[in-house]
Parts: structure tokens; C-alpha cells; sequence
């Protein structure tokens, strides 16, 4: 574990890749279905990369169902449709979670989109810019492909489909790869509560192969990794708190860890092939104009 750490924080040190410019990263973890611990894996994503040494947000888009805050165990006293109610500033409703990580909180009901005020959308965009130098934004959004779901997934850079072994979950995550190979050509899956990695090999070369049959050779569909099904997770979500800091050597743990490795490698690619600048108000700015 601790050699994992270790290289987390040499790829965060490796300054010409992500931090040199600051360019801030949209993941988007999205599942066909609730209940496959997608909001779980969206702050312990963003727990391993912080403690990387990464600037990370955790913005909470899962509209209707905004949980991100009893997972953290913090009290959320305003949200994001505060702000675009006019009713306080980006950053009166900032949590800090840790030195490096930031929870955006999200609003528990489907409003949040519906404001055209623009003079107030303005105000938002300029005061977002408190937000522009952060490295990640892991966005924790709906369940499904709902349109406000499908906002996100399109503005986002990457898209992380969680699903785990029960015939349903894997029918919705697919239903989901789908419908987003319309706006986006590359896609991840994550493999939650698995057995083994045979289990979630096999899970996924299936939805690999449907996808193929189906969707067509314009899809890259990539396993970027699998957790474990293991107690410390579960026990986690009981005492809120979170598997990678409790149990940092568990097999969870060193999985999300290495999940992590993976997509900062991928980012690394794309920064180093030409990408981009982006920021949380760009990002922002290009939801709005898709609404």
C-alpha cells in the first residue's frame, strides 16, 4: 500500500503532465442503475487522488438523490441551487474535506438546472473561477440516462460506468454505454463488489462483446478496474466514513488506489498528445448552453 501511495505521489509531482498549466479533469461516474455504490467509489476516487497530492473537487450532480454529504459525514447547510437561486455565493456553500479536497455540494431535488436567470448564471460563471484551479472534478451524477444525468456525461472529459455482477445492474450499465457512445467514443467500466478479477473480466469482455455487436467498432470500451466485495466497505458506509482511509490495506483500498493510477496514466496521455485547457467555470458554461 504504502508503495502505492508512493506512486501516486510521484505521478502528482510529475508536474509537465497535469499541474504545469492548470487544467482541470472531468470525470463523470455514472451507473444504469442505484444501489452499485457509485456515490462510495466517486469519494473514495477522490480521497486517493487528494491525498496524492491533487487538487480535487467532488461535485454531487446526482440530482433527486444528493448523498455525497452523509457519506463524507458533514452538514450541508446550502447547495449549488442556493446559488443559482441567488440566494449566496460558490463559495458560502464549499465544504472542505481534507487539505486537498473540496465537496461541491449538489441540491437533493430536480431544480437545479431550471434557472435562466442571466444576469444570475453570469454572476455564478464569474465567481466559479474560485474553482479553475483545481486538477480534478469527480462528478458523482445521477443513476441512469435521465436528461440531467446526460448533461454531465456529455460535458464531462471521461465517463466511469459502474455496475456489479447481478443481471439487472449489468442490463441498465449497458443501456447507459450505449446511449452515451453518441457523444462519447470512449468510455470506462468499473467492476464493483466482485468476487474475483476472473468475475469481473468476464462481466466485462460480455458487455464488451454485446457492445461490439451492437454499437460498432467506434466505441473503445476500456475495464479500468474492479473492487472487491469486502466488509470494510460495507462498514464504512455504516460509520461514514471512507474504506481507503479506515482500511488503507485492504484490497479494496490498494484496488481504488490503483484504479486511481490508471486514470491519472490516461490523462497523462491526453495531456501529453494535446488537449484542451479547461476549467470548472468552462465546464459549467457548457452545461448551461446544452440545457
Amino acid at each position: 500500500m504504502n508503495d502505492q501511495a508512493a506512486n501516486l505521489r510521484k505521478l502528482a509531482a510529475q508536474s509537465i503532465s497535469l499541474n504545469s498549466e492548470k487544467n482541470t479533469h472531468f470525470i463523470a461516474i455514472t451507473s444504469g442503475k442505484g444501489g452499485v455504490g457509485k456515490s462510495t467509489i466517486s469519494a473514495n476516487l477522490a480521497s486517493v487522488l487528494a491525498r496524492g497530492g491533487y487538487k480535487v473537487g467532488l461535485l454531487d450532480a446526482d440530482i433527486g438523490l444528493a448523498n455525497l454529504d452523509v457519506i463524507l459525514n458533514v452538514k450541508m447547510r446550502k447547495n449549488l441551487l442556493h446559488v443559482l437561486k441567488g440566494e449566496c455565493s460558490l463559495s458560502d456553500i464549499l465544504i472542505q474535506i481534507s487539505p486537498n479536497l473540496t465537496l461541491i455540494p449538489g441540491d437533493s431535488g430536480d431544480e437545479i438546472l431550471k434557472f435562466n436567470d442571466k444576469f444570475i448564471y453570469e454572476r455564478f460563471l464569474s465567481e466559479a473561477s474560485i474553482l479553475d484551479g483545481l486538477d480534478f472534478i469527480i462528478i458523482d451524477t445521477g443513476a441512469g440516462i435521465g436528461g440531467h444525468t446526460q448533461l454531465f456525461l456529455e460535458a464531462a472529459d471521461e465517463i466511469i460506468v459502474v455496475t456489479v455482477p447481478d443481471p439487472a445492474a449489468i442490463t441498465d450499465a449497458y443501456a447507459v454505454i450505449k446511449i452515451a457512445s453518441r457523444f462519447k467514443s470512449e468510455q470506462f467500466m468499473l467492476l464493483n463488489m466482485v468476487k474475483n478479477e476472473s468475475e469481473a473480466e468476464r462481466i466485462f469482455n460480455n458487455i464488451k462483446r454485446v457492445a461490439a455487436s451492437n454499437i460498432g467498432s467506434g466505441l473503445k470500451l476500456e475495464l479500468i478496474g474492479a473492487l472487491s466485495h469486502d466488509k470494510a466497505v460495507s462498514r464504512s458506509i455504516k460509520t461514514r466514513t471512507l474504506f481507503s482511509i479506515d482500511t488503507p490495506a485492504s484490497l479494496p483500498s490498494v484496488q481504488i488506489t490503483e484504479i486511481a493510477n490508471v486514470l491519472l496514466r490516461k490523462m497523462e496521455q491526453k495531456v501529453l498528445i494535446g488537449q484542451n485547457r479547461n476549467s470548472f467555470s468552462s465546464f459549467f458554461k457548457r452545461l448551461i448552453d446544452q440545457f
